[in-house]
């Protein structure tokens, strides 16, 4: 369980990351709080941070899941995938949005193989 314990410690790390500087670039771009609009460049920095907040919901549970009835040890693959997609879809997102598809289907990939990963193996533990 640490291997799937430190990709999900990365993940917040990275959640972290992409929060403060939502935080930090307010000034820079001039969106006092409580505004979430008023420049474009911020706008997709905070949408960086919401998206990936979004899914966390589904990645931290499905990985923990997997984790325990898939593979401590194959879960590294989804797991640095999804890492890898977050930090793809910020660079991608805050340059240019339309560009964004290559971190985000590796996003979303890497949640639905855990998500049906674990339901798969669940569902042959019951009927076994």
């Amino acid at each position: 369980m640490e291997l799937t314990i430190l990709i999900i410690l990365f993940a917040l790390l990275q959640f972290t990351f992409f929060t403060m500087r939502t935080g930090f670039t307010r000034d820079k771009y001039g969106v006092s709080a409580p505004k979430v609009v008023g420049n474009e460049t911020w706008e997709r920095i905070y949408r960086v941070q919401q998206n990936t907040m979004e899914q966390l919901v589904v990645f931290i549970p499905a990985i923990i899941i997997f984790s325990m009835h898939v593979s401590d040890k194959w879960v590294v693959i989804p797991g640095v995938a999804f890492l890898l997609g977050r930090q793809i879809y910020s660079h991608l997102y805050v340059k240019n949005p339309e560009k964004r598809a290559l971190g985000m289907v590796l996003s979303i990939f890497s949640n639905v193989a855990l998500v049906l990963g674990s339901l798969s193996m669940l569902i042959i533990d019951l009927f076994a």
